[in-house]
C-alpha cells in the first residue's frame, strides 16, 4: 500500500471517528441509540417536526429509539434536562441564553422554529377595554407554564408597553384543551398561547388577538426582528460524547423541515394523532396553514435573530441585565449544517 493511500484512509478514519462527514453520520452506529427527548406540549404546532419525525419514521430511519416524555410546559422540560431524567429537549431557545448566563453549557443544536408562532388574545367580552399590551395590568394571562415561552412573550409585551413583568398574575393552563377551557370558563382574562388552541378560540369567537407572532411582519412587531423559537437543545458535553447520536437526531428533523415545506396541511393533519385536532379537523387545517411560515427553513439560527432574542431577555429578566453570554455558545450548527449536505 502505497504512503498516499495509507494517509487517505486514515484521514478518512479520523474524520469518520469524530463525526466530520454527514454520510458517514448515516452509516455509523449511534453511542446511545435509545434515548429520552422532552417536550412541553408536543401537540403544539409549535413542536410540530418533532411529531413529524416521529410519525414518518424519521427517528428510526437513522436508528434511534426515541422516548418522547411530554410535561406541561417547556419549563418543566428543561428542568426534566437539568435533573437528567431526559437527554435532549425540544423547547424555546431562549433557555440556552438563560442556562448560559448561569454557567450551565446548554446548547442548540437545530431551529425547528424561526418565530415564535406565539398570540396574545384577550376574552372577547374585555376587548373593548383592552386594547394592547398596555391595559394587562390585574389580568389573569394564561399560558402553557409560567416560565415558558408564552409566559416570557406576555411579560416582555408588558415590559415593552411600560408595565413591569408582574403586573399581571401568569396562570398554567396547559396546552391543549385545558387551554381553551380556561378561556371559556373564564379562568384567565388572557391567553399567550400556540396553534390549534388559538385558532381554536379565535374559530369559535372567544377570543380577539392583540399580538401574533406566527408571521415575520408580527414577529417584527413585537420583537424588531426575527426570534428563533423551537430548537433542538441538549448539555454540551451530551453532544461531545454522543455525536453521532446527536447528528442523527438532527438529520431526523431536518427531514420534518424539508418535508414541512412542501406539506399540505391536509397531509399534516392525517399524520398527526387524532387528539391534536382538537375535535376540528377544518379549524386543524386553518392552524397549519396559519403556522407554516413560522417553521425554519435552513435548520440554523442567525446571529442577528440570536442577538433579537438575547436583547428581549436582557429587557425583561433583572438577572440577565448585566449579564455577557457568548451567543456562539448557545447554538452549534455545524450539526444542521451536516444534515443539510446529507441529506
Amino acid at each position: 500500500m502505497s504512503l498516499s493511500r495509507r494517509g487517505a484512509l486514515a484521514a478518512l478514519a479520523l474524520s469518520t471517528a469524530l463525526g466530520f462527514s454527514s454520510q458517514a453520520a448515516f452509516a455509523q452506529n449511534a453511542e446511545k441509540p435509545k434515548l429520552t427527548l422532552g417536550v412541553g406540549g408536543k401537540q403544539l404546532l409549535y413542536y410540530l417536526p418533532l411529531t413529524v419525525a416521529e410519525k414518518k419514521g424519521f427517528f428510526k430511519d437513522q436508528g434511534l429509539d426515541v422516548e418522547i416524555n411530554d410535561f406541561g410546559g417547556g419549563a418543566k422540560s428543561l428542568q426534566a434536562l437539568v435533573g437528567g431524567s431526559v437527554d435532549v429537549v425540544t423547547g424555546a431557545y431562549e433557555h440556552t441564553i438563560r442556562m448560559q448566563a448561569k454557567g450551565q453549557d446548554i446548547r442548540a443544536v437545530i431551529e425547528l422554529g424561526r418565530f415564535p408562532a406565539i398570540t396574545i388574545a384577550v376574552r372577547k367580552d374585555l376587548a373593548d377595554k383592552v386594547k394592547s399590551a398596555a391595559d394587562f395590568k390585574g389580568l389573569k394571562i394564561g399560558v402553557t407554564a409560567p416560565g415558558s415561552s408564552t409566559a416570557l412573550t406576555a411579560q416582555y409585551a408588558m415590559v415593552k408597553a411600560g408595565l413591569k413583568a408582574t403586573d399581571a398574575p401568569i396562570i398554567g393552563v396547559g396546552a391543549g384543551a385545558s387551554a381553551v377551557a380556561a378561556i371559556k370558563q373564564k379562568q384567565v382574562d388572557l391567553i399567550s398561547h400556540l396553534d390549534p388552541v388559538t385558532s381554536k378560540l379565535e374559530a369559535d369567537g372567544d377570543v380577539v388577538a392583540l399580538i401574533d407572532t406566527r408571521t415575520e411582519a408580527g414577529t417584527k412587531a413585537l420583537f424588531g426582528g426575527a426570534n428563533p423559537a423551537a430548537v433542538l437543545y441538549l448539555k454540551n458535553e451530551f453532544a461531545e460524547k454522543n455525536p453521532v447520536t446527536t447528528q442523527k437526531l438532527v438529520n431526523a428533523l431536518m427531514k420534518s423541515l424539508k418535508w414541512l415545506e412542501t406539506a399540505k396541511p391536509e397531509e399534516v393533519a392525517d399524520l398527526v394523532p387524532e387528539e391534536y385536532l382538537l375535535g376540528d379537523k377544518p379549524l386543524y387545517l386553518r392552524a397549519v396553514k396559519n403556522s407554516q411560515e413560522s417553521y425554519s427553513r435552513t435548520g440554523i439560527s442567525t446571529p442577528d435573530a440570536m442577538k433579537s432574542m438575547y436583547d428581549s431577555l436582557k429587557l425583561l429578566d433583572p438577572e440577565l441585565s448585566n449579564s455577557n453570554v457568548d451567543l456562539s455558545k448557545t447554538f452549534i450548527d455545524s450539526f444542521a449544517k451536516k444534515a443539510a449536505s446529507g441529506s
